[in-house]
């Protein structure tokens, strides 16, 4: 059986989408599964075992380039690409025209069917034309989660039952590890995962929206923290403007390193020489999360239910409003004795699998 999975982006709404992979292993061993994306998030999904072929969609480029020869060239390539392979089942779970449109110029066999979202969900973007070029649309409970949403639709229309342990299936190839020696922080690859993470934490301050940034001088008291519990805080930055507010905190800690701007699978491979990560809404904590580090998610709106992590004693969200930040210690140590607990229940998950242990939870210490 060969199915094509339609999820252009973004980096947060890819991430939530990639527990499907694992689902329909489970349901049909075997199974062949593509998967049409942005180029920009292509990265992530090449560390998923479970994908046969990635086919990039530069849809936001050529729209803005549409008059552009190379801009068309690119464009008629990747219809060619895409047609070159037939379906059993083709889903868009982007719910967009865009994506439909994607969904609908993919080949079926005989036999195939394409699949579509038949209503919103609560919080999601969606546009009722995309239920009418699918032949069978599948009606979701409105309000579930984003990482639910697609598992569910893709359940519904294959019928098979929901596993319930949620697996994003993410292997990350190499690792990387940060010289504490070098002024400018270079990567240096090593030849593989360590036993024990470092004592260090990432943070991961930046997002797309200001009004879920969480303000620098509680990431500065924050930091404090971490480092008079002998933690090392890596700041992470993938602008110019994000670069910016990480030298502003860095300034201000004893022990912290800006990590060079890089790719999404070398961010990931980084995270993965860490402890953990404390973040904002994003799609780079969202990562965190899908490669199953401690990690405490920070919202400033009260939409955890839908996009923060589930089912998780070592991940963890935190709803802080906007009256918050006139009380910034009480929002740090919010932040704070999450992050200990979190600590401490990956610990204690560690010693009950007999897995390789993580740093001592500052409270215990």
């Amino acid at each position: 059986m060969r199915v094509l999975l339609v999820k252009l982006s973004s980096l947060g709404d890819v991430i939530h989408t990639l527990p499907v992979v694992h689902d329909l292993h489970q349901a049909f061993p075997g199974m062949e599964i593509d998967w049409v994306v942005e180029p920009s998030f292509a990265s992530v999904l090449q560390m998923h075992p479970g994908l046969r072929r990635i086919v990039p969609c530069a849809l936001r480029e050529w729209r803005r380039a549409r008059f552009n020869a190379t801009a068309r060239a690119q464009m008629r390539a990747f219809w060619t690409l895409l047609r070159q392979e037939c379906y059993d089942a083709v889903f868009d779970l982007q719910g967009l025209s865009k994506s439909a449109l994607v969904a609908r110029m993919a080949k079926l066999t005989p036999q195939g069917v394409r699949f579509a979202m038949a209503n919103r969900t609560l919080g999601s973007s969606y546009e009722p034309l995309t239920r009418w070029l699918a032949q069978q649309s599948i009606a979701l409970n409105p309000r579930l989660s984003a990482l639910q949403r697609a598992r569910h639709l893709c359940a519904q229309a294959l019928h098979y039952p929901l596993p319930a342990v949620v697996n994003h299936g993410l292997v990350v190839p190499r690792a990387l590890a940060f010289s504490k020696d070098s002024a400018d922080a270079s990567p240096i690859a090593t030849p593989g995962l360590p036993q024990t993470p470092a004592r260090r934490v990432a943070f991961l301050m930046g997002t797309s929206r200001a009004d879920k940034t969480w303000p620098l001088s509680h990431w500065v008291e924050l930091g404090e923290r971490f480092n008079a519990s002998g933690f090392e805080v890596g700041l992470v930055h993938g602008s110019p403007s994000e670069l910016e507010q990480c030298e502003r905190v860095a300034a201000q800690l004893v022990r912290a390193t800006i990590w060079p701007r890089s790719s999404l699978m070398e961010l990931a491979q980084g995270l993965m020489q860490t402890v953990g990560a404390v973040g904002v809404d994003s799609g780079l904590s969202h990562l965190a999360v899908a490669l199953d580090l401690v990690h405490v998610q920070i919202y400033r709106f009260d939409t955890a239910w839908r996009t923060g992590p589930l089912d998780c004693a070592y991940q963890r969200s935190v709803f802080q409003p906007q009256a918050l930040q006139h009380l910034p210690s009480v929002a740090v140590e919010e932040v704070w004795l999450t992050w200990c607990q979190c600590l401490a229940a990956k610990a204690a998950s560690a010693l009950s699998t007999g897995g390789a242990s993580v740093a001592p939870s500052p409270l215990e210490r």
